[in-house]
């Protein structure tokens, strides 16, 4: 099982990072907080001292076509707040 899925890069996880050291990640649904820790630490070597999880529910989406709406679904996903020890970075952008 791939625990880290990708970095999540918006504006307010970049914010967040720059503020007070915390990372976001989107991680499989069936990690829990111990295998999240581990797979950070050992893919980015930095000391974590917190994980925060929560599943983002699915979202109804509707698309216009001409000849009908089409409705669906957004699928759930589950994100991890990663706090680092203080003095640390994660660079994402370092693999471009």
């Amino acid at each position: 099982m791939e625990v880290l899925k990708k970095p999540l890069i918006t504006e307010k996880a970049s914010a967040l990072s720059e503020k007070s050291g915390k990372y976001t990640f989107l991680v499989d649904k069936k990690a829990n907080k111990v295998e999240i820790k581990k797979a950070v630490e050992k893919m980015y070597g930095v000391n974590v001292e917190e994980v925060n999880t929560l599943v983002m529910p699915s979202k109804p989406k509707n698309r216009n076509t001409k000849k009908a709406v089409i409705s669906g679904r957004k699928g759930s996903y589950k994100k991890a707040v990663i706090k680092i020890a203080s003095g640390e970075t994660i660079d994402f952008y370092n693999e471009i």
